[in-house]
């Protein structure tokens, strides 16, 4: 691959991943959320309550980040968080019923905001994108561990 394409590329990966976050925080906003917290309680609400360890290697993101929004999130009523059974340290997160109550609405949010940002793109090439996504995140995750080429 020659620079110009690859320049191409990282610019254009760089581009959608600074306006989507931006567009989501505008979008979080008016519920009082900041981004990062609807995939929490979008998390929470796939899987059921969970330990914050567990949370945080499903998001992807450091544990005291999690820790962080979970306590945001419980002072704003949308989550309890309780000791886990048989090891003090953890906690487990679940969501309240105000949290129940607001993963609806980051459900409609979220189909919004996902036709928004493929409005105007094939539906066959629509239906392949997660799948492209996901492997160029693990392609990026990969080359980012120890020891990667």
């Amino acid at each position: 691959m020659n620079f110009d394409q690859a320049d191409a590329i990282n610019q254009a990966i760089r581009r959608l991943s600074l306006w989507h976050r931006a567009r989501v925080g505008e979008l979080l906003a008016p519920l009082g959320l900041h981004p990062g917290q609807e995939a929490l309680l979008l998390e929470l609400a796939r899987s059921g309550p969970m330990i914050q360890a567990a949370l945080s290697t499903a998001l992807g993101c450091e544990p005291p980040s999690v820790t962080q929004m979970s306590r945001k999130l419980e002072a704003s009523g949308h989550v309890l968080r309780r000791p886990a059974r048989g090891d003090k340290r953890a906690s487990v997160v679940e969501l309240t019923d105000s949290g129940t109550a607001l993963v609806e609405q980051l459900r409609r949010l979220w189909r919004g905001l996902a036709e928004e940002t493929v409005a105007g793109v094939a539906e066959p090439s629509v239906a392949g994108l997660p799948e492209l996504l996901n492997t160029l995140a693990s392609n990026v995750r990969r080359a980012d561990r120890p020891g990667a080429q």
